[in-house]
């Protein structure tokens, strides 16, 4: 039951709560320094009450041209339930990193590939039974999505990913199909 909590969650944060990251509408060409490629960004999100959840995960890009970009990002998450009557207290702390690439189909479509690797609370089987403990577990996310500008840097973002590498006992994704809504300034 924690982990069915912990999944929505975390489907909740990447859809209501966080900000998306990307490079807006930046414009490179041959003659742009390696300062104009580079672009940052990340999410960032918080939740308080019953269900404490605070994230924050920064990432970095470089545009390699004016359709290609790639970048890196580190992850950490904390999530705290307090007792209820179904769950109990529960405290984590989820943590990693990821490596991106974005494809510009059009102005406003793009193709998106990212590996991400984080280390969490799962459910091992050992010879003395079941029990709670850490362990790495990666996700390969292919998709695309559709950015609608809001100015000259800052626009809104819907993501829709498919992770390849889904495993459903120690996913913290509840689904191999993850969506993303933010903004990117």
């Amino acid at each position: 039951m924690k982990k069915l909590y912990l999944s929505i969650l975390i489907i909740f944060t990447f859809l209501f709560v966080g900000t998306q990251y990307g490079h807006a509408q930046k414009y490179v060409d041959e003659n742009s320094s390696l300062f104009d490629r580079l672009y940052f960004g990340g999410n960032f999100g918080i939740q308080l009450g019953s269900f404490t959840h605070i994230e924050a995960s920064p990432i970095a890009g470089y545009m390699v041209n004016q359709d290609l970009s790639f970048g890196a990002g580190v992850i950490y998450q904390y999530f705290r339930i307090k007792g209820t009557t179904q769950v109990g207290n529960y405290e984590t702390n989820i943590y990693g990193g990821k490596l991106f690439g974005r494809y510009n189909i059009s102005s406003q479509f793009f193709g998106y590939s990212e590996y991400e690797n984080i280390n969490l609370d799962v459910i091992l089987n050992t010879p003395t039974g079941y029990e709670l403990g850490r362990a790495w577990v990666p996700a390969f996310f292919i998709g695309g999505g559709y950015f609608q500008p809001i100015g000259n840097r800052a626009g809104f973002t819907v993501m829709a990913l498919y992770n390849l590498l889904h495993n459903p006992l120690r996913s913290p994704y509840n689904s191999p199909f993850v969506f993303r809504v933010g903004f990117t300034i």
